[in-house]
């Protein structure tokens, strides 16, 4: 143990008639914990938010879309084929999307149809596991309205959209399209009975209130796509190579396609996220600096209280700078407790709300229920680090006054 670290710990251990500065000195071990904790424990929501969000995104739709100029993607087998081969990617399936609308005993609401292979969209998107009713097999094995008179094809609807129409598995909704038959009177909207086979809750409102699933098929038949498709999802190894993946798929299959990851297509809402996040970094950073405030505050209060002690080091052979370097000692260890103390709590807190969710959310409000938490150990240090760095740029005017002290004159009345 260095002479100086020694000194510096002393000194916040006071005597009877010092017994102010041990409580201030606890004042600002206090204010650097809190802050340090709430810290942690905000960044740690906000980063449950936003990989709460990137799991739901990714539930609904792929990695990386792959589209053809000019709408329609012709011979998109052979382009699958060819994809498939490709490096970093591991599954692809052909998709249809179009605005319909959508039409129960109840009510009507307009809706997007997709239209998607169910052998092979389980291998890109997640849907199967938002489904809370039927499956997504029945799309493709539904018998109608379990008759012989009638084969009806099968519809998956998002929750909210359900809702909206008043309808459950086993009802039966129209699909309306613009693409209808063109006759002497106009064009007359195109329309088709499904049966709903599936309801799914994506957690995402705009998803769940909006998105309606098809057998790909069917919907080539009621937009009158013939053997087209909208375009191809791809799903790939690395989530977060998906733009360099989006970028290797382009340049190999060249002109008329186009290709675009799941990072590109949400941009703005995780702009949002991480902009959201560096504002709350920096506001909550307050909180340790006014505890560094604090420690600076005890600093002087120590440097007054122990001139005589600084004027006897000196004068035994202490330089200016182990004098500094005793202050800046007492600083850091105020500092470092206080920011053990915080990170400590901080995880704590955050392991309490992820075990037992005590902390409930309006679900009219939110899309979850509870506060989802995820802890990252780079920004913990960051956090931690940021604190220490704080506490120890608070030592520095303390510890200069203390050094420049003229021995002699702090003696010349003793």
């Amino acid at each position: 143990m260095s002479f100086e670290f020694f000194v510096g710990a002393r000194y916040l251990r006071a005597k009877r008639k010092q017994a102010f500065i041990p409580i201030i000195s606890l004042i600002s071990i206090t204010g650097v914990m809190v802050g340090v904790m709430a810290l942690i424990v905000v960044i740690g929501v906000m980063s449950g938010f936003e990989s709460d969000i990137k799991e739901k995104i990714l539930g609904v739709n792929s990695d990386v879309i792959l589209m053809q100029y000019g709408g329609k993607l012709f011979n998109y087998q052979g382009v699958m084929e060819k994809v498939n081969r490709l490096k970093g990617v591991v599954a692809t399936t052909p998709f249809i999307y179009s605005q319909v609308m959508l039409r129960s005993e109840s009510g009507v609401s307009g809706a997007v149809l997709r239209g998607i292979d169910p052998k092979t969209a389980v291998r890109v998107i997640n849907l199967r596991t938002s489904i809370r009713k039927g499956s997504i097999e029945a799309l493709s094995t539904n018998t109608g309205e379990n008759t012989s008179e009638e084969w009806i094809p099968g519809i998956i609807l998002g929750k909210e959209l359900a809702s909206t129409l008043s309808v459950d598995t086993g009802d039966v909704v129209h699909v309306i399209t613009a693409r209808g038959i063109l006759t002497p009177l106009g064009r007359i909207p195109a329309m088709k009975r499904f049966l709903i086979v599936g309801i799914f809750d994506s957690g995402m409102y705009e998803y769940d209130a909006s998105l309606a699933y098809v057998e790909i098929g069917e919907a080539q038949k009621i937009l009158k796509m013939g053997d087209t498709v909208t375009g191809i999802e791809i799903r790939v190894s690395d989530i977060y190579k998906a733009e360099e993946i989006a970028r290797t798929i382009q340049d190999a299959m060249g002109f008329p396609y186009w290709t675009k990851d799941w990072m590109s297509m949400n941009k703005n809402l995780f702009s949002a996220l991480r902009l959201e996040k560096t504002v709350m970094f920096v506001i909550l950073t307050l909180i340790v600096l006014v505890a560094a405030f604090n420690i600076a505050s005890t600093l002087i209060m120590m440097v007054m209280e122990k001139t005589k002690d600084i004027a006897i080091l000196k004068a035994m052979g202490a330089t200016s700078r182990s004098i500094t370097r005793i202050f800046m000692f007492e600083g850091l260890i105020i500092g470092s407790i206080g920011t053990f103390l915080g990170v400590l709590s901080g995880l704590i807190l955050c392991g309490l709300l992820k075990r037992y969710k005590f902390i409930h959310l309006p679900s009219d409000i939110y899309y979850i229920t509870t506060l989802p938490v995820r802890i990252d150990i780079f920004e913990v240090v960051i956090i931690a680090g940021a604190a220490i760095l704080i506490s120890f740029l608070a030592t520095l005017y303390p510890a200069w006054q203390a050094a420049k002290l003229d021995p002699a004159r702090a003696l010349r009345y003793e």
